[in-house]
């Protein structure tokens, strides 16, 4: 086999996101980890046969891990493919990806783990890394094999878009896999209070006349479950929080000392339910989108690190399921692509700073899966993107790499461009 040729990104601005600096300089990569990095990576200074990139001042920074996504492999190939997915992470800078388990059949045992390792190893262009069940079928009742499963590869454990409702099975949950090490990762829904509401409880619902839910549906069941995780000493991990009743819940049990963590969507860091405005589908989420005030809590609340990561909830569905009235209409929009782009409004706006939104999106996710990327350091996966940050474009649906086309940001205005995705020191985008 050919040995993988060094590659230097010269000239470029290396934001580090692990120490919030910002410094000039360059990175060398080989053999699929940062051999170098600093002022002292110059054109003259590389090997003679690096291939060299002048960044031309641009930002260079870990590859983005994105811990919640929807992959359809197995069983809804129609939606989207390891192929199409790792596409579109790399053009959108995402080098990890932790894929839903909520496929067809599940991820509950450890045969559908090894096929999705082995799918992504054949026709992935970054990682992709399968998260398990925590019930057997996704049902809520049977606490699936953790064990077996995290052998077999599973690097969390979630019931996708379903909560865990029954308080008793969510102990015994977390209790098995505290003794694995493991790391819980729940829905937070309370899906009896949610009804049948599509959109966040408030005068937007009403003026649109449609069944609402309360953001107490969320909190409820995280309240719930961060007692269970301080009573069991497990690992624990609300893949979303949407409203500041969770974000008060979280920072108190961080004050107390509790090491929980938690997820929010791009979404609804950057859209809030006015954005639906003529019942446009494409923005029916779960949880919904809620009010402007509650939006900047939840960035707020980011720039504080009281919210630990962003994620993209990639989440594609076709047109049958969309292109229907807004209360008929499948929740869920694509984002794994845009991810970097939606996170630089807040750049723009003042509301974080550049190295705090990607300590979110690559460093902090890394730290918390256990996974060595995440880090602009010699020895550290060569897991990098190279963008501009203030490169502006109209986002064209059509251009996208998903299977679906499903984006709430479809012909927005954008900033950041990725020009170059490494995933160990390979091309997987350019």
């Amino acid at each position: 086999m050919a040995e993988q040729r060094p590659i230097a990104l010269v000239n470029a601005r290396l934001v580090d996101p692990e120490s919030g600096q910002e410094t000039r300089g360059g990175v060398l990569t080989a053999f699929g980890v940062i051999a170098g990095l600093g002022v002292d990576v110059r054109p003259d200074a590389v090997p003679a046969e690096a291939l060299l990139v002048d960044c031309q001042g641009d930002v260079v920074a870990p590859g983005l891990v994105d811990m919640r996504a929807f992959i359809g492999e197995p069983g809804a190939e129609h939606r989207e493919t390891i192929a199409t997915a790792s596409a579109a992470a790399a053009a959108g800078g995402v080098t990890t990806i932790v894929a839903r388990p909520d496929t067809n059949p599940p991820v509950d045992d450890p045969a559908v783990v090894d096929f999705i390792l082995r799918r992504a190893r054949d026709t992935a262009k970054i990682q992709v890394l399968p998260s398990a069940a925590i019930t057997k079928g996704l049902h809520g009742a049977e606490i699936a094999e953790i064990g077996l499963l995290g052998e077999a590869g599973a690097v969390a454990f979630t019931d996708g878009r379903r909560s865990v409702a029954n308080a008793q099975v969510m102990r015994r949950a977390l209790t098995y896999a505290r003794d694995f090490g493991a790391l819980i990762m729940n829905y937070c829904e309370d899906a009896d209070l949610v009804g049948g509401g599509v959109m966040n409880e408030g005068e937007q619902a009403s003026r649109l006349g449609l069944p609402s839910a309360p953001a107490e549906a969320e909190t409820i069941v995280l309240d719930r479950d961060l007692r269970l995780a301080a009573l069991t000493s497990a690992r624990y991990h609300a893949v979303l929080v949407s409203n500041s009743l969770s974000v008060e819940a979280m920072r108190r049990a961080k004050e107390q000392g509790l090491g929980a963590t938690c997820g929010v969507s791009i979404n609804h860091l950057t859209l809030n339910e006015i954005d639906i405005g003529d019942y446009r589908t494409f923005l029916k989420l779960a949880p919904p989108l809620r009010s402007e005030d509650e939006r900047r809590a939840l960035v707020d609340a980011l720039a504080e690190g009281v919210i630990d990561v962003i994620v993209s909830d990639h989440d594609p569905q076709d047109v049958e399921v969309k292109r229907l009235p807004f209360a008929e209409a499948e929740a869920g929009a694509i984002g794994v692509e845009t991810m970097l782009s939606a996170g630089l409004r807040l750049v723009s706006s003042g509301a974080v700073s550049l190295p705090r939104l990607l300590y979110a999106m690559s460093t902090r996710p890394a730290q918390i899966l256990g996974l060595p990327g995440g880090r602009l350091k010699v020895g550290a996966p060569a897991d990098l993107i190279r963008f501009d940050p203030d490169e502006p474009y109209v986002l064209d649906p059509a251009t996208l790499r998903s299977r679906c086309r499903n984006t709430p940001f479809d012909e927005a205005r954008m900033e950041g461009r990725v020009k170059l995705t490494l995933v160990a020191g390979k091309v997987a985008y350019e």
